[in-house]
């Protein structure tokens, strides 16, 4: 059996346990077996070779929920000031994304996923329209999961995506875009392949305000929106008797589970969230690009009193100027002064790793994970756990993390 390395910090963040002082990483092979105080450690692993991380914090690497790398190439939108309505903004982006080549697509997509990575995210969600990245996913030093996207409101185009939906191989993840852009059957469809086939159903849903006017009422700026694009035939229908939300339409189309991760949830209801609750479904946030477009901040203290841990996502450059979870955690602790930096830092490692359903390889410092966590080094200031956790999601220095990996 291969000896033991034991990493050494004046702090160490497991995430599920409170933060190690003069904490260890016991490191066999290529798997984490211990996480403790040094001096137990040693103890324990008397012949263990001992590496030193002066002035530093040992801590699982970030999790991103939700990005888009085949929009990377249209950084240039997130730098303007976008339009005056979230439908806007779509149209806006699509004519962008449409004018790229194929190249400088993969060229742009590859940087974003190579900085990812230099900024210590471990695991990524990668939601596309095309295959892209299903090719990037090798290339990835840690684990990234592409998601496939079909949407397509009409009536009429539904057989030809569900056929689509067949033809994919069942190693592929498959998503529906959103509520508003997807029709009830083909989202059946895509979650009826997931529930088979035991994977995650990641969904946009309740991001902007005109999203619920759509789905409660079946009026208002998507629809024209919609008009103008064609893709709007009448079939859409408010359901049952309750229309208040997205949330509320997922549940009444049979979505919500443990393994369906609603993406935004910004204009979620009391209900919903109790709706979030029962059925075990998992929320991603994305408060970067959020405030880029100017829909709003999500209830995020009542999804944590309803036990609710979401995960974070950046969304993609279209919408979000700087890519980084650091930058989301930041915004964050800005948004909700009275939020603890503990339960922020939960929502970047552990609720991302819960809500792809990687929490047994990532997410947390615990025996039995990878092998491949983050240092990152301290000011002289810090002089307790919380003070650590407090650094780590409100620095507003760039935070560079140094890889530990077997």
């Amino acid at each position: 059996m291969p000896s033991a390395v034991v990493h050494r910090a004046p702090w160490v963040l497991p995430i599920a346990r409170p933060p190690l002082e003069n904490g260890g990483v016991v490191v066999r092979g290529e798997s984490i077996v211990a996480v403790g105080r040094f001096r137990d450690l040693g103890a324990e692993f008397p012949e263990a070779a001992v590496i030193d991380h002066p002035e530093s914090v040992l801590l699982p690497g970030l999790v991103n929920a939700h990005i888009h790398l085949e929009l990377s190439h249209v950084a240039h939108l997130s730098q303007q000031q976008p339009p005056d309505t979230f439908p806007g903004w779509i149209e806006h982006m699509l004519a962008a994304r449409d004018r790229a080549g194929e190249q400088d697509k993969e060229r742009a997509a590859r940087t974003v996923l190579r900085q990812q990575h230099e900024d210590g995210v471990a695991v990524l969600a990668d939601i596309g329209n095309t295959t892209l990245g299903r090719s990037l996913a090798a290339d990835f030093p840690g684990i990234l999961v592409p998601f496939r996207e079909l949407l397509g409101l009409r009536q009429a185009g539904v057989a030809a995506q569900l056929e689509l939906l067949d033809r994919e191989d069942d190693r592929e993840c498959c998503s529906g875009h959103a509520p508003y852009s997807t029709h009830a059957a083909l989202l059946r469809g895509v979650k009826e392949r997931a529930r088979r086939l035991g994977q995650v159903f990641s969904i946009h849903v309740a991001e902007s305000a005109t999203e619920i006017e759509m789905i409660s009422r079946g009026e208002g700026e998507f629809v024209e929106f919609l008009k103008r694009r064609g893709f709007w035939d009448g079939s859409f229908q408010p359901l049952g008797i309750d229309n208040s939300g997205s949330v509320q339409y997922l549940e009444q189309l049979g979505l919500l589970d443990e393994k369906t991760l609603c993406v935004h949830a910004v204009h979620v209801s009391d209900k919903e969230i109790a709706l979030l609750t029962r059925t075990g479904s998992r929320v991603c946030l994305c408060p970067g690009s959020n405030r880029y477009l100017g829909v709003g901040r999500p209830p995020l203290t009542k999804y944590l009193r309803a036990g609710i841990l979401p995960a974070l996502g950046t969304d993609s450059l279209a919408s979000n100027p700087e890519l980084s979870i650091w930058r989301e955690m930041r915004l964050l602790a800005r948004d909700h002064p009275d939020l603890a930096a503990a339960d922020i830092l939960a929502m970047a490692t552990l609720g991302g790793a819960a809500s792809l359903g990687l929490e047994s390889l990532a997410g947390t410092l615990a025996p039995g994970r990878r092998a491949r966590f983050l240092a990152v080094s301290l000011p002289g200031t810090v002089r307790s756990g919380e003070d650590v956790q407090q650094y780590l999601v409100s620095s507003s220095k760039a935070i560079c993390p140094t890889w530990i990996v077997y």
